[in-house]
């Protein structure tokens, strides 16, 4: 049977989605996978008379909960279409699960969940990635438009703006937990924001990647952090591992939340390299946790990841032994593209590519 990986691509208004969609098919297609898509379905009930922005609370709460219901249906159907496939197939979600919570309060979402006969913890793990494609108004203004979706509520103003920034942030946070979050950055050059899409979905995939560095930063906080930023504690593992891969557990807590992730990662022959990464249980986490290098030290960190004009950053406060380091990491800002610095922060010195910074590294401190 297939390995079949579950993709959500997902985001604020006018984030690219569409386009995205075409060249994943294009693109994936042109290596042998059958790329099946799944259709965007709050705008399938909005084109058949739908309404949520309705007042009745009873025909949203059905309206919502018919959402749901039909988004798993349509996903386990071409699930078990794939499973019939000769070829190595991939199905991509136009918005997944999660992406319903972000238009309701808790207390409606609880009570849809637990209707349907699921919960927030089982949608999540449904997916083995979601890539998050910010929206044109949060730092690509010039970019946004409503010209193409006509469903689209948030109207081509500032007023309109504001909104899909906020539903922008909304979303992402839903999603937050999944162990496989990658946010997209906006960019000037659109095709930067296509190609970041494509590499992201081809090391779920387990395909080689080129070996990019992101930008990595020694900073001082000056400042709070921003009101949405989100915040987990990440306790980092090296496992004693083949001489020419680097082996990892990960456990990122969220309040009483716990996500816990193997990652491997091999250099094939310089300049490219080979990432899997795989969700595990608690059991199986603590099974594996005497498998660490005697030679490096845990590392544990509080990270704060936030969306500032467009783009994403994080910031890890180290703590124990490293306490004092805090570095911020950019994620797909290209070489040639300026960094915007959030206000609340002052650089010390760029560390980009300097081994010593690397995790990996800093666990034999």
């Amino acid at each position: 049977m297939n390995d079949i990986k579950r993709i959500v691509l997902t985001g604020g208004p006018c984030a690219g989605k569409t386009t995205a969609l075409v060249r994943i098919i294009e693109h994936f297609s042109s290596l042998g996978f059958k790329v099946f898509t799944i259709p965007e379905v709050p705008t399938l009930f909005t084109q058949a008379g739908m309404n949520y922005l309705t007042k009745n609370q009873a025909f949203f709460y059905e309206g919502e909960k018919a959402t749901l219901e039909i988004q798993l249906a349509l996903e386990d159907k071409f699930l078990r279409m794939a499973e019939q496939c000769q070829t190595p197939s991939v199905i991509v979600c136009d918005r997944g699960a999660m992406d319903i919570s972000a238009y309701m309060t808790p207390e409606i979402w609880e009570d849809i969940t637990r209707a349907v006969g699921t919960s927030t913890p089982q949608l999540r793990e449904r997916y083995d990635a979601v890539l998050h494609l910010v929206s044109a108004a949060d730092g690509a203004e010039q970019y946004y438009t409503t010209a193409n979706n006509a469903q689209r509520y948030e109207k081509q103003d500032e007023e309109g703006l504001r909104i899909a920034r906020m539903l922008d942030k909304r979303v992402m946070q839903a999603w937050t937990g999944h162990p496989h979050l990658r946010v997209i950055n906006n960019h000037d050059d659109f095709e930067a924001k296509m190609r970041r899409v494509i590499k992201e979905i081809s090391l779920v995939l387990s395909l080689p990647q080129p070996i990019e560095e992101e930008r990595k930063y020694v900073v001082e906080m000056t400042g709070p952090l921003p009101d949405d930023c989100t915040e987990c504690e990440i306790t980092q593992t090296y496992l004693k591992g083949y001489p020419d891969a680097e082996e990892r557990l990960r456990k990122r807590s969220w309040g009483k939340k716990n996500v816990y992730v193997h990652t491997t990662k091999k250099v094939l022959d310089g300049n490219e390299e080979l990432v899997t990464e795989r969700q595990l249980n608690q059991n199986l986490y603590e099974m594996m946790l005497p498998l660490a290098d005697p030679e490096r030290n845990t590392i544990h960190k509080m990270r704060h990841s936030f969306i500032w004009q467009g783009q994403y950053f994080e910031i890890d406060d180290f703590q124990d032994q490293l306490a004092g380091l805090t570095i911020l990491e950019t994620k797909g800002i290209t070489k040639n593209e300026p960094v915007k610095f959030p206000p609340f922060l002052k650089v010390l010195r760029e560390v980009t590519g300097d081994k010593d910074y690397y995790n990996y590294n800093l666990a034999r401190r």
